[in-house]
């Protein structure tokens, strides 16, 4: 078999895989759906475990590999990110409410000078 053909075979397994993972979240919906005078602890037991049984399913993707690689490294990344102190993000946080509230006030006057020209100059409504 040519690495084209193996590279196919993989293709449409990983799609078979992620299509059976659609295909048993939609069977948990449709279990918790068609079981509605069961208790809700059991109808949402049916959606959970469908759900993880989809998970477990597209985890063994190529697709999800991938995807567990990436929040690995996402998790590594956010460990290295320097998060500021309870301080300085409250400066932070007053810097941008009073950016806000400069703006908003400048937008005001801006619209109201934009109505008095157009609405009193040119057009002489009152």
């Amino acid at each position: 078999m040519s690495k084209t053909n193996v590279q196919t075979a993989n293709r449409g397994a990983d799609r078979f895989k992620l299509s059976l993972a659609v295909v048993v979240v939609l069977a948990g919906i449709i279990a918790y759906s068609y079981f509605e005078y069961q208790p809700t602890y059991l109808r949402v037991g049916f959606f959970v475990v469908s759900l993880i049984i989809a998970a477990f399913v597209a985890w063994t993707s190529e697709s999800g590999k991938r995807f567990i690689g990436f929040a690995r490294d996402s998790y590594t990344e956010v460990r290295r990110v320097h998060w500021p102190q309870r301080k300085e993000a409250t400066q932070m946080t007053g810097i941008v409410f009073a950016f806000v509230v400069v703006m908003a006030v400048l937008l005001w006057l801006i619209d109201k000078g934009l109505e008095w020209i157009i609405y009193g100059l040119f057009l002489g409504w009152k």
